[in-house]
């Protein structure tokens, strides 16, 4: 390419690329939302799937019609790190350079299960190469002498962020709206400064673009995780190709957290809205809704299973109940109902070996604590959870999740099912420590490879000959199906009526 064709690219402008969206507005709702990548275009709230589906369609189709690719345009997908621009993983490397070639077209791009559409502004040789892309129009190069048709702007015309409305009172676009020669534009993204030289202009563009995007959301009074996750995925492309122009690896691990956080954000949008149409499993809403928080009942686990100061699976888990009751600052209430629930064989001598070794303290008896009210409930100290001066302390959550982690344990060690089987102390520590150790559809253990025996017996204080029983019998109680224990896993797969109380492993 020779250097009058290079400098004669970067003299046009960057070619337009937009998606609107079709997403649920939350749980317990058929209410939907349609929104747009382009700032100017207001989100918009229908009653159910079919009312969105038409609207989304007829503001894309709007914004087509409104939209006629411009032949001074090079390619968008330039900044997507597409198949063609920029090879990415698992492509095979290129013995030349792509050349763009053709007329400028509208290439518009569906979802298979009418959720997105998107639109690009590139060459006809892009638009061929890009998967299930399809032309909606052609650019015409105007006729010597011939006046360009002004773009109209008007009410209820999708409006691009590169046009601006016209003044009161006149019918034509401000001298602005379509600039003969742009002055580059310097922008900021992740703390970092987007330089005004940067080449290839729409990789420049789309970073400065994200920057505001990225900013708009911080200033939403609603948090929007499709959004958001959208958001990440295009930030991950644009740092991949902006390391790739650049050669700097840290934007390189820039784009892999990126890219890691638009997964999260992404499996956390479908926990909350039960969308499980990118996944194998059914839709689930779990009682811990957020990842971190299954990362906390893990951590609280692990803790307790070193910190206990007596043997036996009684002891275990009692002071995981009265651990969670106090995680945060050491201390908490308790009333006798709360241990008589845990089904423990002595409960009152098992407290006063507590208060004896002083691991626990009260201000009464163990008998004064088995015999408080709801009404009255008795103080309880865990001196080693006290934070000291600094204010650290074995856990990392706050005063909000504690009792959200407290009452999802509570709600496993009293289920229903559990109680009526009258479940020893031993078979409820293995109904927490599998509920948090399974994939996103309650199959064990990470990629469904099943719980290594060495952590059951970590997490249950039991041999390992003593674990056959305890998962009969919470397949008696309708917690556990197909289970089989060998000399080094647990496999199985926790049923339908207590997945919501499953931690999965991400």
């Amino acid at each position: 390419m020779t250097e009058a064709t290079v400098e004669e690219r970067d003299e046009r402008v960057p070619g337009r690329w937009w998606t609107v969206r079709l997403d649920a507005v939350g749980r317990g709702s058929t209410a939907v939302r349609v929104t747009c990548s382009r700032p100017a275009c207001a989100e918009q709230r229908l009653p159910t799937a079919a009312a969105g589906r038409a609207a989304a369609v007829a503001h894309f189709g709007a914004h087509l019609r409104a939209a006629a690719p411009r032949d001074g345009a090079y390619c968008a997908c330039r900044a997507e790190s597409c198949r063609t621009h920029l090879p990415g993983p698992g492509r095979p490397a290129r013995t030349e350079p792509w050349r763009c070639g053709g007329p400028v077209v509208l290439a518009v791009v569906t979802d298979r299960e009418g959720r997105w559409w998107q639109a690009m502004e590139c060459c006809t040789r892009c638009a061929a190469a890009t998967p299930r892309a399809r032309t909606a129009a052609t650019s015409r190069v105007p006729a010597p002498g011939a006046a360009e048709r002004p773009v109209r702007v008007g009410v209820g015309v999708p409006q691009f962020s590169d046009h601006r409305a016209a003044p009161a009172g006149t019918g034509a676009p401000t001298p602005r709206s379509v600039p003969a020669r742009r002055r580059p534009r310097q922008g900021k993204i992740a703390q970092r400064i987007v330089p005004h030289d940067l080449l290839p202009d729409a990789l420049r563009d789309e970073l400065i673009e994200l920057g505001d995007l990225f900013r708009a959301y911080q200033r939403r009074e609603q948090p929007d995780l499709a959004v958001l996750a959208d958001l990440q995925e295009r930030k991950a492309r644009a740092f991949t190709a902006w390391a790739a122009v650049t050669g700097d690896d840290t934007l390189r691990e820039e784009a892999g957290r990126a890219g890691q956080a638009a997964a999260t954000i992404r499996f956390q949008h479908r926990q909350r809205t039960g969308d499980h149409t990118h996944g194998d499993g059914p839709a689930v809403t779990r009682l811990l809704t957020v990842p971190t928080q299954w990362e906390h009942v893990r951590s609280v686990l692990t803790h307790v299973a070193g910190h206990t100061p007596l043997p036996g699976p009684d002891a275990r888990l009692l002071v995981l109940m009265l651990t969670l009751r106090t995680a945060h600052t050491g201390t908490g209430n308790l009333v006798g109902q709360d241990v008589d629930a845990l089904g423990l064989t002595d409960p009152q001598s098992l407290v006063e070996e507590l208060t004896g070794c002083g691991w626990l303290s009260l201000p009464g008896t163990a008998g004064d604590l088995l015999a408080s009210r709801p009404e009255n409930p008795t103080p309880i100290t865990i001196p080693s959870l006290v934070p000291p001066e600094d204010g650290t302390g074995p856990f990392t959550f706050g005063r909000k999740t504690r009792p959200k982690l407290s009452g999802w344990a509570q709600r496993v060690v009293t289920d229903k099912k559990l109680r009526k089987a009258r479940a020893s102390a031993a078979t409820r520590l293995l109904a927490l420590t599998l509920a948090a150790h399974t994939d996103a559809t309650g199959r064990l253990g990470p990629d469904s490879q099943g719980i290594t025996l060495d952590t059951l017996t970590t997490r249950v204080p039991v041999g390992p000959a003593e674990l056959q029983p305890l998962t009969d019998h919470l397949t008696a109680a309708d917690w556990l199906t197909d289970p089989t224990l060998t000399d080094t896993h647990l496999t199985g797969h926790l049923t339908e009526r207590v997945l919501p109380l499953t931690c999965p492993l991400l």
